[in-house]
C-alpha cells in the first residue's frame, strides 16, 4: 500500500465516492463519520492522512484540527479538509486550526493525488527525523540547548519585482517574519549569495510555467534552500500547474487570487514545519559526532545503528510495511592494507562510504559496523527494491578504481551483499522477537546472506529470508 487515508466525513455517499477515487492508486482507506471517538479511531488507525469534512454531524473541521494537534501522540498526522463549495471563511479558520490544507469541492482529481502524494511524502519525512530523534534520546543525548531565534524569512519571487513588493505590502500587517523580495530571473542568483530563506513563495501563471516549475525544481534540489518551505501561489484560473508544481517538491499550493491573511497562515505553517525540523536535525546531529559516529567516513557505527534498527523493526510491526537490511563487506581487504598500508586502506573505506550513501536514499541508514563491513537499513522497502538497491551498490563499488594516494595506483574493489527483507507483518519471525533482539535475529540473517555471497565468489548479492 502507498499509505493509510482516513475519510472522516458523515455522508456516507461522500465517503463511499472518496474511497472509489483514491482505491486505484493503492491506498488503504479507514473511515469515520463523526468526532466523538475520533480521537481513538486516530491513535487505533495510525493513517498517513486524514481527509475531514468540513462539517460533521456533532462538529466542524477546525474544532476537531485543535483537537488533533493537541494531542501529542497524533498531532503529527496531516490533516486535508474538504469543503463543499469555495469558502474563504473556513478556509482560514481551518488553516489557523492546523490543517495542512483545505481543498473544495468538486475535487480537480489530479491536484488532490498530487496533494496527497505531497502531504504524505512530507509525512514521511517528518516521520523519518522523528525516528532519528527519538533513537538519539534512546542513547541518551539531551535536545541541544535552546538559543535566541532571529525572526524567520520569506522569500517572495513573482515575476517582477514591484510586484513582489505590493505582495510584501500587504503581508506586513499580518507576519511578523522578514519578507525579501525578488523576480523569478534574479532569485536564484540573490538567494545562492545570501542565507536562504525559511519559506519561499513561487508565482507560477501559464506564461511563466516553464521557468518558474525550473526553479522550484532547482531550489528544492540545491543544498541551501532544500529544507526551506516552499508555497507556489495559482490563480485558480491556473490550478492545472499546481499537480506539476507539488510534484516537483512544493511543500503546499494557494489555489486562490493573492489573499494576503491567508498566505499569512500557509507561511506560518511553513515557518513552524521548518523550525520543528530544524530542532529535530540539530538533535540528532548534537552530541553524536564523538560517540556513534565514525571519524573516518563519516557514517555512524555499531553503537548508534543498532537502536536504530530496533526501532525501524518495531515500526514495521506496527505499520505492517516491509523493512530492508544489508550487510556489505569489501572484498579481499586486507590485501590492499598489506600492499598499500593503512592509509591506503582508510581511503579505500572513505570513498566505499561516500560510494554506498550517495547511492541511496535520504531516509536509508548506512553505518559501518565493522572494519570493512556496512550495515544498511531501508525503511518502507519491499523485496524487489532491495533487491535492485543492493545490485546497484555492487555495480556503484565494482565500476570505477579507488585512488589511494599519490604513491600508489589505482585499485579495484569490489563488495559482497547479505540481504534479508522483514515483510513488517505481525507473524514474522525477526519482528517476534522481544526487546532488541528482533534486529540482532534479523543482522544475524543478514550476516548468513553475506557468508553465502563470499562463498560463491564475491561481488555479488545473496538474499536469506526470515522465517515465517
Amino acid at each position: 500500500m502507498q499509505g493509510t487515508i482516513l475519510i472522516v466525513d458523515g455522508v456516507a455517499t461522500n465517503r463511499i465516492l472518496l474511497k472509489a477515487k483514491l482505491s486505484p492508486a493503492f491506498y488503504d482507506i479507514a473511515q469515520a463519520s463523526r468526532a466523538a471517538s475520533l480521537v481513538d479511531q486516530v491513535r487505533a488507525t495510525q493513517p498517513d492522512l486524514m481527509i475531514l469534512a468540513a462539517e460533521l454531524p456533532d462538529d466542524n473541521a477546525p474544532a476537531i484540527c485543535r483537537v488533533i494537534k493537541a494531542t501529542d501522540d497524533i498531532a503529527h498526522v496531516p490533516i486535508l479538509v474538504l469543503t463543499a463549495q469555495d469558502d474563504p471563511a473556513m478556509r482560514r479558520a481551518a488553516l489557523a486550526a492546523g490543517a495542512d490544507d483545505v481543498m473544495s469541492h468538486p475535487l480537480n482529481e489530479i491536484i488532490l493525488q498530487a496533494r496527497i502524494r505531497s502531504l504524505i511524502r512530507a509525512r514521511n519525512s517528518a516521520e523519518e527525523l522523528r525516528l532519528r530523534d527519538g533513537t538519539s534520546r534512546a542513547l541518551g543525548f539531551a535536545e541541544p540547548a535552546a538559543h535566541f531565534a532571529a525572526p524567520a524569512s520569506v522569500g517572495l519571487l513573482s515575476t517582477a519585482k514591484n510586484i513582489s513588493a505590493l505582495w510584501q505590502a500587504a503581508l506586513k500587517p499580518f507576519t511578523r517574519a522578514r519578507l525579501k523580495c525578488f523576480s523569478l530571473d534574479d532569485a536564484l542568483g540573490h538567494i545562492m549569495q545570501d542565507s536562504a530563506p525559511d519559506v519561499l513563495v513561487i508565482a507560477l501563471s501559464p506564461d511563466s510555467a516553464d521557468h518558474g516549475l525550473r526553479l522550484l525544481a532547482d531550489l528544492r534540489a540545491r543544498a541551501n534552500t532544500r529544507h526551506s518551505g516552499i508555497i507556489a501561489l495559482i490563480s485558480p484560473a491556473h490550478q492545472t500547474l499546481a499537480a506539476d508544481a507539488l510534484d516537483l517538491g512544493a511543500n503546499d499550493v494557494m489555489l486562490t487570487d493573492f489573499e494576503p491573511e491567508e498566505l499569512a497562515l500557509r507561511i506560518a505553517a511553513q515557518i513552524r514545519n521548518k523550525q520543528n525540523q530544524d530542532r529535530l536535525r540539530a538533535t540528532v546531529r548534537h552530541g553524536l559526532e564523538a560517540a556513534v559516529i565514525d571519524p573516518m567516513t563519516g557514517l555512524y557505527n555499531r553503537r548508534y545503528a543498532m537502536p536504530h534498527l530496533s526501532r525501524v523493526a518495531a515500526r514495521a510491526a506496527e505499520t505492517g510495511r516491509s523493512f530492508a537490511v544489508m550487510l556489505a563487506d569489501l572484498d579481499h581487504f586486507k590485501r590492499i592494507n598489506d600492499l598499500y598500508g593503512h592509509a591506503a586502506g582508510d581511503a579505500v573505506l572513505t570513498e566505499a562510504a561516500r560510494r554506498l550513501t550517495s547511492n541511496l536514499r535520504a531516509v536509508d541508514l548506512v553505518a559501518r559496523v565493522g572494519g570493512e563491513e556496512f550495515l544498511i537499513v531501508m525503511p518502507d522497502t519491499g523485496l524487489s527494491k532491495a533487491q535492485v538497491a543492493a545490485e546497484r551498490l555492487c555495480e556503484k563499488i565494482e565500476e570505477s578504481p579507488f585512488l589511494t594516494g599519490p604513491a600508489h595506483p589505482p585499485v579495484d574493489v569490489t563488495i559482497s551483499v547479505g540481504l534479508t527483507v522483514s515483510s513488517g507483518r505481525e507473524g514474522d519471525g525477526a519482528l517476534c522477537q522481544s526487546g532488541g533482539s528482533g534486529a540482532s535475529v534479523l543482522l544475524g540473517l543478514a550476516d548468513q546472506a553475506l557468508y553465502q555471497s563470499k562463498g560463491a565468489g564475491r561481488n555479488q548479492v545473496t538474499l536469506v529470508r526470515p522465517a515465517a
